[in-house]
């Protein structure tokens, strides 16, 4: 079971994070989002090894020259639909690991990927990426997956009692990012830290009970 910190936005909280526990932080690089970090290379200098660039685009090779730059090997790419199989086709090649979102809806291509993010369908919140809002979990992954959608330290359990028993097995971590801060890109310590320790709590927990 993993924990994503994600709309990290500076070395501070990022080492916050991995400090307490963290096994990924995602650092948004897309200027129209206010979780936009703006020095991706100093941001992540410290964290190499569990950050994720987290990107909006079709453009493969940008997103690759983001990643070389910054020495990241692992990419959320939130893609338009008709060119999904051709960007993690192309990211894939490369070697890196890629965490693509899954919307919570009918009809998505049921593309190979390291790891899925469901996250609300855009269609439900009006949002290209992630939103900070919850989903009904009517669609799940096709794979492995972290479960994201307005999640804290408060709902954790709560929404996972209300995942589909089918859905459960893939179920690898969780994801949180709007709900664990201060400000836009700014993470409030304790939220941080509670989130971090109460999906430890669960996973500790689901292991026990398959032992």
């Amino acid at each position: 079971m993993q924990v994503k910190v994600c709309g990290l936005t500076n070395a501070e909280d990022a080492a916050f994070a991995a400090a307490e526990g963290a096994d990924l932080l995602g650092f948004v690089v897309h200027p129209p989002s206010p979780r936009h970090c703006t020095d991706l290379v100093g941001a992540t200098a410290e964290v190499k090894q569990l950050a994720v660039l987290v990107t909006v685009g079709d453009d493969a090779e940008a997103m690759l020259r983001m990643a070389e730059s910054a020495g990241l090997k692992r990419i959320q790419p939130h893609v338009a639909k008709d060119l999904r199989h051709k960007v993690v086709q192309r990211l894939k090649k490369e070697g890196y690991f890629v965490l693509l979102p899954w919307r919570d809806e009918d009809g998505q291509e049921p593309l190979p990927a390291d790891l899925y993010l469901w996250e609300a369908s855009p269609m439900e919140t009006g949002v290209e990426g992630g939103s900070g809002h919850p989903h009904a979990m009517a669609f799940p992954p096709p794979g492995p997956f972290l479960l994201a959608g307005g999640l804290d330290s408060e709902n954790l359990r709560e929404r996972l009692n209300l995942m589909p028993s089918e859905a459960r097995p893939d179920l690898r971590g969780f994801d949180a990012a709007s709900r664990l801060e201060k400000s836009p890109g700014i993470k409030d310590p304790a939220k941080v830290s509670a989130f971090i320790h109460v999906a430890k709590a669960i996973a500790s927990e689901a292991s026990h009970d398959r032992n």
